[in-house]
């Protein structure tokens, strides 16, 4: 008898299980960093999977499965033919499954987790809370009072914090689920809503609206997807999943034709539809998803017979019933946008076709992954005309800031690939979709404020930069007059163009500098620095309150990518969408200027301080 034919048949999801697992595990034995990756890459491919792949294994099939290599293909050939896996159980013989949730708590690492193993005995968060709350977290080499403290506070943290996701993560996620669930019979559409589409700079569930002939068949694929952990709920018109180690998602179904309240209703924000429905009411109508639906003087729906339900295929035409402008979805968080579509004052907003270049990129010179050219030839192909390259000041050993020589050295670099621009440029031969003004990648740097506060160049260098970006990294735990002084000695610098990530912050993992933000602002609208709002999705820095504060204040803004590959040019789409939230304009915005626009305004920064 074959023995696979007595082997239950592992899912999609049950194969991913153990992959995660397996990353976990080596994690907290301290594995590189790049294998643990790469079985996380694994299960969340594996759990997407259109194919049911141990079926397929068992019939002497090996799909081709992205981020699936030889080695692990062969891990789900065992599993599939077994039901086991020889690697795992040796793992989780060495690795009690409760020290995994160690890592979750915020700055306890893979080292500190087994050493806190083999040395106090701890295999669960309680055990954790109690060696911390007693004291003996200090006993352990390296730790120390304040390591106890902040253990403590991480699992209070985590007790009490949403999993929310950010920008990048979420775009992923919602990209695969449409298309695992485009091809199903009757699909019209399927967009995401809530507050993804309204790009909040963190997100909890997800959010799909569908419009389709036959919702019975997209509910019963999206309940049935690999990656679907749990079914919360299944209805003939709305559905909801947990996703294996992923967010709750709700799917809505839109008769077709009717979008437009759909759209409106579940992109939300609540307060902004909460101030649609009053409107409307006023008018005689209720207002839901499913339209809007003509009322009484009393305020109840009118009977049956008297009903009068209105529906739009599109939000414009929903928002017109109400005599509005169509308002943007990254604008929906009733902050006086209803006032000015009312008003016919809604800004034009920013949009990513606007920029003209990046102001702050980096490449392999300091923490960057990919060379200068590569990043350079890149920057070009996205049809730009500027890319200025901005590595870290010499301070900043972590990053391997260059010292004075290695710029020069980088300067020559630079001028080489700009005379092959030009030179292909002057013979037509520039790649499709380049800009027509040409391509020059500019030189700058990423400077550095240092904790006593001087610039990290001396003047004579900076003055040979095209551009400069300065930032604060160290010295953090300064008080707030500290750490305002040394980004003011960086805004009244003649050589100093742009304040890179202001607050200096991480999302979820680092608080914002403690700076007096009003004088920021002042100051930096009074001598024309440059303020960035920096689209990696782990920064958005400056957030979409602080950026509205500093253009009332005078500011210009800068909308910038900080890539550290080439891939990461992609931040600039999140850049421009938090400064639409912020209600940045084009003119509000330095690099949706020229090249020669932009260094005119680089040379007037001394103009501009002795005029102030």
């Amino acid at each position: 008898m074959d023995p696979e034919v007595d082997v239950p048949l592992l899912s999609n999801a049950d194969l991913a299980r153990i992959f995660h697992d397996i990353g976990d595990m080596l994690e907290v034995k301290g594995e590189l960093v790049f294998k643990t990756v790469a079985y996380h890459r694994a299960a969340d491919a594996i759990a997407h999977s259109p194919v049911e792949l141990s079926a397929a294994y068992r019939a002497g099939e090996r799909p081709k499965v992205a981020g699936v290599g030889q080695a692990i293909s062969d891990k789900i050939d065992e599993l599939a033919r077994t039901g086991h896996l020889a690697f795992y159980d040796r793992l989780v013989a060495e690795v009690p499954p409760s020290l995994v949730e160690l890592l979750r708590v915020p700055g306890v690492g893979p080292r500190t987790v087994r050493v806190l193993h083999e040395e106090l005995g701890v295999e669960s968060l309680e055990d954790l809370r109690q060696a911390a709350e007693a004291g003996r977290l200090r006993s352990v080499k390296g730790l120390s009072v304040k390591t106890e403290q902040s253990v403590l506070d991480g699992i209070a943290a985590l007790e009490t914090r949403e999993t929310r996701m950010l920008l990048e993560a979420a775009e992923t996620l919602v990209d695969t689920l449409i298309g695992e669930l485009r091809e199903t019979p009757g699909l019209i559409s399927i967009v995401p809503a809530g507050s993804f589409r309204r790009r909040r700079e963190t997100i909890g569930d997800l959010d799909l609206l569908a419009e389709t002939t036959d919702a019975a068949a997209l509910v019963e694929r999206f309940t049935t997807l690999p990656a679907v952990d749990r079914v919360l709920g299944s209805g003939s018109h709305k559905a909801a999943v947990r996703l294996l180690r992923g967010p709750q998602v709700d799917l809505m179904i839109m008769p077709p034709g009717t979008a437009g309240t759909y759209l409106i209703h579940f992109t939300g924000s609540k307060d902004h539809n909460v101030h649609l429905r009053g409107i409307a009411r006023d008018r005689g109508w209720s207002l839901s998803e499913k339209g809007f639906l003509r009322i009484g003087e009393d305020g109840e729906p009118l009977t049956d017979d008297a009903a009068e339900l209105k529906t739009f295929p599109t939000e414009a035409e929903a928002y017109r019933f109400l005599d509005l402008e169509f308002i943007e979805p990254e604008l929906r968080e009733d902050r006086g946008e209803v006032e000015a579509s009312a008003s016919g004052t809604l800004p034009t907003l920013v949009r990513l076709a606007d920029l003209r270049g990046d102001l702050h990129a980096h490449s392999d010179w300091s923490d960057g992954v990919h060379p200068i050219a590569t990043m350079a030839d890149a920057a070009r192909a996205r049809g730009h005309a500027y890319q200025v390259l901005t590595d870290h000041s010499q301070s900043l050993a972590i990053a391997r800031g260059l010292t004075p020589d290695r710029v020069e050295l980088q300067r020559g670099i630079i001028a080489e690939l700009n005379a092959r621009y030009a030179s292909e440029e002057a013979a037509g031969l520039a790649p499709a979709g380049s800009s027509p003004d040409g391509f020059r990648l500019l030189h700058g740097c990423e400077l550095e404020i240092r904790a006593d506060g001087r610039l990290d160049y001396e003047d004579e260098l900076l003055a040979r930069f095209d551009l400069v970006v300065a930032s604060l990294h160290v010295g953090r735990r300064q008080t707030r007059s500290q750490l305002t002084e040394r980004v003011l000695t960086a805004i009244r610098s003649p050589h100093v163009d742009v304040i890179a990530h202001p607050a200096g912050r991480m999302i979820q993992g680092r608080d914002d500098l403690d700076l007096d933000w009003d004088v920021i602002y002042a100051e930096a609208a009074r001598t024309g620095t440059v303020l960035e709002m920096n689209g990696s999705d782990h920064r958005l820095d400056l957030s979409d309150e602080r950026a509205r504060r500093a253009l009332a204040a005078g500011c210009l803004l800068s909308l910038d990518s900080d890539a550290h590959r080439t891939e990461e040019y992609h931040n600039l789409a999140w850049a421009v969408s938090q400064a639409r939230r912020a209600w940045v304009t084009p003119t509000d915005v330095l690099n949706t200027r020229s090249r020669a626009e932009l260094l005119a305004w680089v040379g007037a920064k001394a103009e501009r301080l002795t005029g102030a």
